[in-house]
């Protein structure tokens, strides 16, 4: 596919028309305030691999409602003081997979936490944690369930462990909660922004080629799942719109990065259709920290940088963690 999206010099220009709520700070600090009612209950349980150079720990933590979230910890085998973090969200559909996937971190020298997310896990990966939270009728995938208001919605659980899977790392031993930073491509990266914007005293994130950014124009520019389901949602639920919008404002990654506190590295390809560049661009130009950079890759679709955004972001966390 060819460039489809505004030009490079408009993209860096670009600004979402998305609504912030008025309430949106409150909405959030509700939510978390009622997650943290239930205690954290971190546990870290050490996984038998025959892998040398690292050691495993499987991890489960209360997220959203208190509901046992899963997750891997793997730190570099001996490591006998503190160590810089680096908490991991994935894509959309996947889960955390098995331990000896998720070398590359620690294998650079940090503590790698990877989180599984509820509900999903069986399109790719594997994931292992249930979403215990019924819905409104849906339209096939994530994107609408309890799409009918933002308390029900899904991705108001998917932040909210995101936060907690953040302090659970913290709460290790063997972790330097001042030098934490936050990681994950696609809906992993529209997990670290939300992350990002919620907890106050993260080291850096680095968001690439993100999803759930400016939805007023990623559901009408694009029809490529997921931003897709919305839109068939709609198609069956006429006249729900003005419903759905609000409901999206409270998730939108450029409302979170308003309130962005770390410095960022995001990634953004030019041609990628499942979360075109402008939404990415529209989350960039609004993150509130003065230090933020964004790696552009001009003919590749959502696949972005792949290993090259890797091998960024290898260079660039070590100065700030």
């Amino acid at each position: 596919m060819a460039l489809f999206d505004l030009p490079l010099d408009e993209l860096r220009e670009y600004r979402s028309a998305s609504a912030e709520p008025e309430d949106f700070d409150d909405f959030w600090a509700k939510t978390l305030q009622e997650t943290r009612e239930h205690g954290l209950g971190a546990r870290f349980e050490p996984v038998a691999t025959r892998l040398r150079t690292v050691e495993v720990y499987d991890v489960t933590f209360a997220g959203f409602g208190g509901h046992p979230v899963m997750g891997w910890l793997t730190l570099p085998a001996g490591a006998d003081a503190p160590l810089p973090a680096v908490v991991e969200f994935v894509g959309y559909g996947g889960g955390r997979g098995l331990a000896h996937t998720h070398l590359l971190w620690a294998s650079a020298g940090f503590a790698h936490f990877v989180m599984d997310t509820r509900g999903q896990g069986s399109a790719w990966g594997g994931g292992e944690t249930p979403d215990p939270v019924g819905s409104a009728p849906a339209y096939p995938g994530y994107m609408t369930r309890g799409i009918d208001a933002p308390e029900n919605y899904y991705y108001r659980r998917v932040f909210t462990d995101g936060v907690r899977a953040v302090e659970a790392v913290r709460s290790h031993p063997l972790v330097d909660p001042a030098r934490t930073a936050a990681v994950g491509a696609s809906q992993g990266g529209g997990i670290t922004i939300a992350v990002g914007g919620l907890v106050p005293d993260l080291a850096a994130i680095a968001p690439d080629v993100p999803f759930l950014c400016d939805f007023p124009r990623a559901t009408t520019l694009t029809d490529r799942h997921p931003y897709r389901e919305i839109g068939s949602y709609l198609k069956t639920h006429r006249g729900r719109a003005d419903d759905v919008r609000r409901t999206l404002s409270y998730f939108d990654g450029v409302h979170f990065a308003a309130r962005g506190s770390a410095p960022a590295l995001f990634s953004a390809g030019l041609e990628d259709q499942t979360c075109p560049p402008s939404t990415v661009f529209a989350a960039f130009n609004a993150w509130a920290h003065e230090e933020k950079t964004i790696e552009v890759y001009d003919f590749n679709d959502h696949e972005g940088g792949g290993p090259y955004q890797e091998a960024a972001q290898l260079d660039w966390l070590p100065s700030h963690l």
